[in-house]
């Protein structure tokens, strides 16, 4: 069988085209040609260069294909052309999907976030049924991702797509390459860089974790239904004390008041916009995010997938070893 994924150089992504490759899977990659490449160097996967914004590639590159994992998407919590982000996770799922019907592809697994769901004010874990509205999406990200997903489920109930959703929680672990903005706080906690913290929490789940669930999705998932995958629910406190012992530094004391956080935010936002710089240390969006502890169950996957999770403490192990002998290499050329 042939798979087209999609996002195959990215954190999510490289880890389910390793999972396809150990299942026996013959792997084609969209891949940009301008994308950073080492996440797939050496792996043994036909490159079919494309991009998102452009429907003509993404035909070419589904041609042939029996399945599909659509795992990219553009995951910037701050951009400063929101049009682009729409372009690539709106327009781009769209386009693909049409695509794969066309190519007559016989399964296709689109990776949502759970950033599209729903959550509960108290802080108890939230699930696939909690209620949601485009209005509760905060910032372009999380817009986006609600309306991707929400074409998705236009096309299986419309034109019979068949495709299976699974919206993966907070994924840590090796290969985070960009990084992630998760990525980039356990690397920062990691070399004593989070002198404080705020009252947040996090769904924390190894990134193999959510590539195995990917496949389950694909062959137990059913059409149209949409499974989280999931880990352990972790306040940020908890966490940044996981770092912490996991390499010898003195955990964080300093809790920061969200009222605090929010002008620090604009400000952060400001001084980028200011002197051109690629991506602010803070954002506005992420600010109001933290104001709500995003857990979540993945009793459903568990249930109908098979799905397990590893510890949240091994998964951000991997995490800060990864990162640690990241910066090692790039001191010691």
């Amino acid at each position: 069988m042939t798979t087209l994924v999609t996002g195959s150089t990215g954190f999510v992504g490289a880890a389910v085209v390793r999972h396809l490759l150990a299942a026996g899977d013959t792997v084609r990659v969209l891949v940009r040609r301008s994308s950073d490449r080492r996440n797939i160097d050496g792996l043994d996967v036909e490159v079919a260069e494309g991009d998102l914004t452009d429907a003509a590639s993404l035909a070419r590159a589904v041609t042939g294909c029996q399945a599909l994992f659509h795992v990219a998407a553009d995951y910037r919590i701050w951009v400063p052309d929101p049009d682009s982000i729409y372009r690539v996770n709106v327009d781009g799922t769209r386009h693909l999907m049409l695509a794969a019907l066309d190519a007559g592809v016989q399964r296709v697994v689109y990776t949502s976030s759970v950033a599209t769901l729903g959550l509960h004010r108290d802080g108890q874990p939230a699930d696939e049924s909690t209620p949601v509205t485009l209005d509760d999406m905060i910032g372009h990200y999380k817009r986006s991702k609600f309306l991707a997903e929400a074409e998705v489920r236009r096309l299986v109930d419309e034109q019979a797509l068949p495709a299976v959703i699974v919206n993966p929680s907070t994924p840590v672990g090796p290969r985070d390459i960009k990084p992630t903005p998760t990525g980039r706080l356990i690397a920062d906690a990691a070399a004593g860089r989070m002198p404080a913290y705020v009252d947040t929490g996090l769904n924390i789940v190894h990134v193999d974790d959510v590539a195995a669930g990917h496949l389950l999705a694909f062959h137990r998932g059913r059409i149209g239904e949409r499974y989280i995958l999931g880990g352990d629910d972790l306040a940020l406190k908890d966490i940044l004390q996981v770092v912490a012992a996991l390499t010898n530094r003195r955990p964080p004391t300093l809790s920061l008041p969200h009222a605090l956080i929010l002008p620090l935010a604009y400000l952060a936002e400001g001084w980028t916009r200011l002197t051109g710089a690629t991506d602010p240390q803070l954002t506005v969006d992420g600010a109001k995010m933290a104001r709500k502890k995003m857990f979540f169950s993945s009793a459903k996957a568990e249930r109908e997938l098979c799905y397990h999770h590893r510890p949240a403490r091994d998964a951000l192990a991997d995490a800060v070893a990864w990162s640690l002998s990241r910066n090692d290499a790039t001191a010691h050329p």
